[in-house]
């Protein structure tokens, strides 16, 4: 995402809380380096920033963006905190209020072990002031761009404005020469609790005679593999190239997560396969289900593993109906050419003022 904005503003400066990028992540983005906040120079703060969190509102509000006209920040947690004053515009391109804060609060503690004891009395407490700091710096902001729907609604709920959704982009793979499909199912993600791969794997010991793959790596790998049956095939962490392999030759694509977006089943697309995902999040904008003119995928209405059973069979009784190239053509409404000219025309439009003045701190 950090690169297609910087194609849009290939002259921009770039600020963020900490810079510690591989070589190859930073040759995406043209080789820039960041302006960083104090963040970069406490200790193990290359691997374990993170751990800084309480600091997160300090270090951001502490970048000095008062000689540009524009600042966009993208942000999932404090980047809109950034201090700006009225002669600039704000514009921020937002993949979700803190979910930590917010709507997730509960489950991440769970994730971390800081949900009981004297621990989670003191995390319960970090979190509700970083959600106040987060509705006050949300005001900061003159426009918000929401990545979905789904997001827009949130950003509603969480700091009362409206935002415009700008689709994220996704790389859409060359057509190839055509690849035999294989008699699998697949999925693609982080093993980590929201991705609810354990949900797909408990649905597989439903279905002994359908074979599942799991591409992906986390802190839950070791939980899930033990409670899957043998037909659940787990390959790790992959190179592109393979990732690509298992995607292409797939029945189809299981994706069990309330996403913000989700790219991983529009990546699937890119290659033809059809999506069977939950219908929570973003997977209804992006996902056109059975009753859907030319259908991608099933879409299942709960997160439980035989809503996931139920959704398989659904689809094994239309799969004729999905065909490859819809697929295709479903992941081409996202590619990063529309991103960009999206992108583009709305930041225009607000320095012009067609879509009104913006708002006044």
């Amino acid at each position: 995402m950090l690169a297609e904005i910087l194609r849009v503003f290939p002259d921009a400066d770039l600020f963020a809380l900490v810079d510690f990028l591989s070589d190859a992540d930073r040759h995406a983005i043209g080789g820039r380096r960041a302006t960083t906040t104090f963040l970069q120079r406490l200790p193990f703060a290359a691997n374990g920033f993170r751990r800084y969190l309480p600091l997160f509102p300090r270090a951001v509000e502490s970048l000095d963006v008062s000689g540009y006209d524009l600042v966009i920040s993208s942000s999932h947690a404090v980047a809109k905190g950034a201090r700006t004053h009225r002669g600039q515009l704000h514009v921020c391109y937002c993949y979700t209020p803190m979910r930590y804060a917010w709507d997730m609060r509960d489950q991440y503690l769970a994730q971390t072990g800081y949900d009981r004891g004297v621990r989670g009395v003191v995390a319960r407490h970090t979190l509700a002031r970083l959600r106040a700091w987060d509705r006050a710096a949300s005001e900061r902001v003159d426009r918000f761009i929401a990545i979905s729907r789904h997001i827009a609604e949130r950003i509603r709920r969480s700091y009362g404005r409206d935002a415009t959704v700008i689709h994220p982009p996704v790389a859409v793979a060359p057509l190839r020469d055509p690849v035999s499909r294989g008699d699998y199912y697949v999925t693609v993600s982080q093993l980590v609790p929201y991705k609810r791969i354990d949900l797909i794997a408990h649905a597989f010991r439903r279905l002994p005679d359908r074979q599942l793959v799991v591409v992906g790596e986390g802190p839950e790998r070791a939980r899930i593999e033990a409670a899957a049956g043998g037909n659940v095939r787990f390959v790790g962490w992959c190179a592109d190239a393979e990732r690509d392999g298992w995607l292409a030759g797939a029945r189809a694509f299981i994706f069990a997560a309330e996403e913000d977006f989700g790219i991983a089943p529009l990546e699937a697309h890119a290659f033809g396969t059809p999506v069977i995902a939950y219908s929570g999040g973003a997977a209804a904008e992006t996902i056109p289900g059975l009753d859907a003119r030319c259908p991608t995928g099933v879409l299942f209405g709960e997160q439980t593993a035989s809503a996931i059973v139920d959704g398989i069979r659904e689809f094994e009784r239309n799969e004729t109906r999905i065909s490859r190239e819809a697929c295709r053509a479903n992941a081409g409404r996202f590619t990063p050419e529309r991103f960009r000219a999206e992108l583009a025309g709305f930041i225009a439009s607000c320095t012009r003022g067609d879509i009104g003045a913006p708002a006044v701190r």
